[in-house]
């Protein structure tokens, strides 16, 4: 059985299929030529960067299987790869926690000005340090405030996890209502579990102060210019989800406007070349979409993409 692993995957998972009598490919071979070097394979794994549509899918029915290394499989057309026989398999709670540590940093950024003092320091911090102190010295804290959790998923959850250690209030909406409870773990195998109930994006917006955003593609943004207009005054925004779920024109307006303190963004509506306005913004942090990459998330996503294939072509 060969695979490609058109968009990498980590040595763990890769030293397992092999274990598993598996033929592994890493070589990236580019979109335009995928449906002909396909043909020599039975399976294929990509991360975000590789489509497989409909054309595609239609071209390699050799394909048995087309297995995704992370959440979103917003590049894949799922469903019409079920319907012809082809089984897609993903590690949606491979990297909760990751983009969730990732949306803190973004936040604690944010509430102390780090993305805009990292780009004065190196410039101006040996001739206006003092102007530089006094510029940033009205940080906030996290603690105590309120974060809307937008998506309420694995990462959505994780993410408040990580709110309710740090002593803040969480406010949460998912297309699904529900009622669930976030179990903290801490030293000595002690616990606490915190119940949570999914309330009304309108509240979820009235409410926080501070947002992140844990959904799929939409086909329009979720936060506007109408939803801005609804949030108190300074709020931070944190999107590590999708490009497209926030409107940037209108975020650039509302920063400009003080309506939104800051924002940080690991996801952006023209990816690989986001607007230069949100690149140079001095109120946004950015990261090129890396949610997921840390060595341990890269090698849960490894472990459990190797673990998935295994099983479903060993039936």
């Amino acid at each position: 059985m060969k695979i490609l692993a058109n968009d990498g995957i980590d040595p763990i998972g890769k030293e397992l299929l092999e274990k598993a009598g598996f033929q592994v490919d890493t070589e990236t071979i580019a979109q335009d030529q995928l449906a002909e070097a396909l043909k020599k394979y039975d399976a294929i794994t990509v991360r975000s960067a590789t489509k497989i549509r409909k054309e595609l899918i239609d071209a390699v029915p050799n394909i048995k299987l087309i297995g995704r290394g992370g959440v979103g499989m917003d590049n894949i057309d799922v469903e019409y790869a079920r319907s012809q026989g082809v089984a897609v398999v993903n590690t949606p709670a491979a990297s909760s926690l990751s983009v969730a540590e990732l949306v803190f940093s973004h936040l604690f950024t944010g509430i102390r000005f780090l993305q805009d003092s990292n780009r004065k320091m190196p410039v101006e911090g040996s001739t206006q340090f003092n102007n530089l102190k006094k510029a940033y010295a009205k940080g906030t804290e996290l603690s105590g405030k309120t974060i809307g959790i937008i998506g309420f998923g694995r990462i959505g959850r994780a993410t408040a996890k990580v709110a309710l250690g740090l002593g803040m209030n969480v406010l949460a909406y998912d297309l699904y209502p529900s009622e669930s409870e976030i179990t903290l773990e801490f030293q000595g195998g002690k616990s606490v579990s915190i119940p949570i109930k999914t309330v009304s994006l309108d509240e979820v917006i009235a409410g926080s102060d501070f947002f992140s955003l844990h959904t799929p593609f939409a086909d329009k943004p979720i936060l506007g210019a109408e939803e801005f207009a609804k949030m108190k005054n300074g709020v931070g925004i944190v999107n590590c989800s999708r490009g497209g779920t926030i409107d940037e024109h209108a975020l650039i307006e509302a920063l400009d406007s003080g309506k939104v303190a800051f924002s940080g963004l690991d996801v952006f509506d023209n990816e690989p070349t986001p607007l230069a306005a949100i690149l140079t913004h001095p109120k946004i942090s950015l990261t090129p979409h890396i949610g997921a990459s840390t060595n341990e998330a890269q090698e849960r996503i490894g472990t459990e993409l190797a673990t998935l294939i295994i099983e479903h072509f060993k039936k």
